[in-house]
């Protein structure tokens, strides 16, 4: 048996410069699905009834969002245990990526083509099944991408050293998303309100491309895998895996940590907008303030983990979120200036976000180590399809919510297709991610962190070991 390589810290950026190419597409239609369909600037025509409320509360958009996750609950196990299975002589995972690489990036921008320029049912037919596809080959390649980072690591310093990349490629991903508030007003007048996003779009889905390519061709899977193909059934699979209790209480989390980051993501024009009463350029500047400082503490994260253990410091970013989102839902209430508020919600969600940013990768990928050494089953890609599933279904719910609450206090004809944000939705919406991220540190606190190492640490990995005695 032949000796396999490490990644170099080289290789482990070019693996990282997949994570930005798929972040930019995820960032795309985080940032602006409810912000292209539901406008809030007025003579902008409509392209589908985002605004009309059914049932009362549920808004057509939300519930085509979440509608997608219900497709996601078969198709993430299926891809994933396609991937553990393969016996493909290129690897399990890298030919997966490839394959889903284009069709990813090239439907990304289908979602915000509908095809009638006015109020139509076609658009709606149209966003629902673009939306389908967009998150089928976001699965085929987020999913064996997250399982390589349990391979590639072969200790926990390379685990946290590849966790941190990919986590500032996904910030700087997530940033790239956001450029079409200054780029699409520099194009509107000759190319029109939706012509120019749809421009914009087209430009960061090929950057979004080539970054997702270039694992694929740069890395060679086997010279650092040793990937035998598991042969247990995709059900399973499936449910060998929930029956990991470390790993049930991850997802729980986890899918608190995807509610509050998403309602920060989707909502961030709207506070901007709406709630502060600024430009939305602004939006751009606080994100882009708030990404460099997040990454500011990328070098001591690691340090941290060292010291504290992994649960501890994810722990601490969910409550320092929680603090970002109820400084958002002051806003209004206490007599500053929509700037200031800002600012405030930037430097204290940076170190936050850079702590949720590292450390969930790497404890999903302990995990699936652990799964491994146990029971000696090779299921990697069917852990990190659950990872996946948990981030899609959290910002589901996300999107289910802001669109809904977002709209409350907005006093008109609830059949009307001009429903937008009003302050008092949105501060009910800050309130609301409070509470997902309190409880997703109330429920990560019951993960046991020292059994889970216990299994897997290395001799150089004492002092992780160390950290949570």
């Amino acid at each position: 048996m032949k000796e396999l390589k490490h990644l170099t810290h080289r290789q482990m950026w070019i693996f990282a410069i997949g994570q930005l190419g798929w972040s930019l597409l995820g960032g795309i239609i985080n940032a602006w699905l409810v912000t292209f369909y539901l406008p809030t600037e007025d003579g902008i025509v409509k392209l589908v009834p985002s605004g009309l409320i059914v049932f009362g509360v549920l808004t057509v958009l939300g519930i085509i969002t979440f509608g997608c996750r219900i497709f996601d609950a078969i198709t993430d196990p299926l891809i994933a245990s396609l991937s553990d299975r393969s016996n493909n002589k290129n690897g399990r995972r890298i030919p997966f990526m490839k394959a889903a690489a284009l069709p990813f990036a090239v439907v990304t921008v289908l979602v915000f083509m509908a095809p009638v320029n006015g109020l139509s049912g076609a658009n709606v037919a149209w966003l629902a099944c673009t939306l389908v596809l967009f998150y089928l080959f976001m699965t085929m390649y987020c999913t064996p991408y997250n399982a390589l980072i349990s391979e590639f690591a072969k200790n926990q310093e390379e685990r946290m050293y590849i966790s941190t990349s990919i986590s500032l490629t996904y910030f700087f991903g997530t940033l790239l998303a956001y450029t079409p508030f200054v780029f699409a007003g520099m194009l509107r007048g000759a190319a029109g309100y939706y012509n120019s996003y749809r421009i914009c779009f087209a430009v960061l889905a090929a950057i979004a491309l080539f970054c997702m390519l270039l694992p694929t061709f740069l890395l060679k899977e086997r010279e650092f895998v040793d990937s035998k193909p598991d042969k247990t059934n995709t059900f399973k699979s499936l449910a060998s895996t929930f029956k990991n209790k470390g790993f049930r209480i991850f997802v729980a989390s986890d899918i608190m940590y995807w509610v509050g980051l998403t309602l920060f993501q989707t909502g961030l024009p709207f506070f901007v907008k709406v709630s502060m009463k600024l430009d939305e350029f602004y939006t751009m500047v606080f994100l882009g303030t708030m990404t460099v400082l997040s990454a500011c503490f990328y070098p001591i994260v690691g340090n941290l983990v060292k010291k504290f253990g992994k649960k501890k410091l994810t722990m601490v970013g969910f409550l320092g979120l929680a603090l970002a989102y109820t400084i958002t839902a002051l806003i209004g209430i206490l007599p500053l200036p929509g700037i200031v508020f800002g600012v405030i919600i930037v430097v204290v969600s940076a170190f936050p976000m850079a702590l949720l940013g590292i450390i969930p990768q790497a404890i999903v990928a302990d995990v699936a180590e652990e799964e491994a050494v146990v029971t000696g089953e090779n299921r990697q890609g069917m852990f990190f399809a659950a990872r996946t599933f948990s981030m899609k279904f959290g910002q589901s719910i996300a999107m289910l919510t802001f669109t809904s609450l977002a709209i409350l206090g907005v006093n008109v004809d609830v059949t009307s297709n001009d429903i937008t944000a009003s302050p008092y939705g949105l501060r009910i919406v800050a309130v609301v991610a409070v509470v997902f991220c309190v409880a997703g540190a109330v429920i990560l606190g019951m993960y046991n962190e020292k059994d889970v190492l216990k299994h897997i640490a290395k001799d150089e990995d004492k002092a992780y070991v160390e950290a949570v005695k």
